[in-house]
Parts: C-alpha cells; structure tokens; sequence
C-alpha cells in the first residue's frame, strides 16, 4: 500500500512563511523581538479572558485591519485553543459591523479558507 504524500494547505504555506519571517527578524534585531515576543506573551497570557476569547478578540481586529497573516494566525489560535467554527464566524460578523464590505470580504474569505484549512 502506497502513503499518500501529505500536501500542505496555502494557510499551513502562509503560516510557515510567517514564522520564517519572524526567524528571521529575530536573527537581525534579537533584542527587539524578545521584547515583542515577552510583550505578546503578556498579552495572550489567561488572565480575566481565556487565551481562547483573547484569540477571537484578535481575530476580530485582525479582521477589521484587514492584516492577512494575523487573521491566519489568530484564526489557527482561537482553533487551537477551542473555539468552535460557529464562534469564529460569529467574530467575523461583529467585525463587519464595524468595518462594512472591506472587513466583511476578508470574512467570507480568507477566515473561511483558514476554517476550511484548519477544521476540516
């Protein structure tokens, strides 16, 4: 029996080039990035919110930032960290209300690519 060949998905592509990207910038400016990473930590640490609802509140401004890489990241997040489908596309809808059609059509896009990619 032949093993299929495990093909990554474009969101699992877009990510590895992000986490690449973030090697790299720690090669370069070592003390900057352990101050951004050390501050994100704090930031995404549980506290009063799970890190689960911190993930969604940053998909949400991701979303309404339109910041293509944050909202494959954080979508992967909040997945990881247990929040359903339903959830997600309920921050998407929160989101456009907020930024009309722009925020709306990375929504119905990309997050349902990432779902896709991720879920499924």
């Amino acid at each position: 029996m032949q093993e299929e060949e495990y093909i990554a998905s474009d969101v699992e592509v877009w990510l590895h080039e992000y986490k690449e990207g973030l090697a790299e910038f720690k090669k370069k400016m070592p003390k900057v990035a352990e101050k951004y990473f050390e501050f994100t930590g704090a930031c995404f640490a549980p506290g009063k919110l799970d890190q689960k609802m911190k993930h969604l509140v940053a998909l949400g401004i991701s979303i309404h930032s339109q910041d293509e890489y944050c909202i494959m990241y954080h979508t992967q997040e909040a997945i990881h960290k247990g929040a359903s489908e339903e959830e997600i596309l309920e921050v998407v809808g929160v989101s456009a209300a907020f930024g009309g059609g722009a925020t709306m059509s990375q929504g119905v896009t990309l997050v349902q690519e990432c779902l896709s990619d991720l879920l499924h």
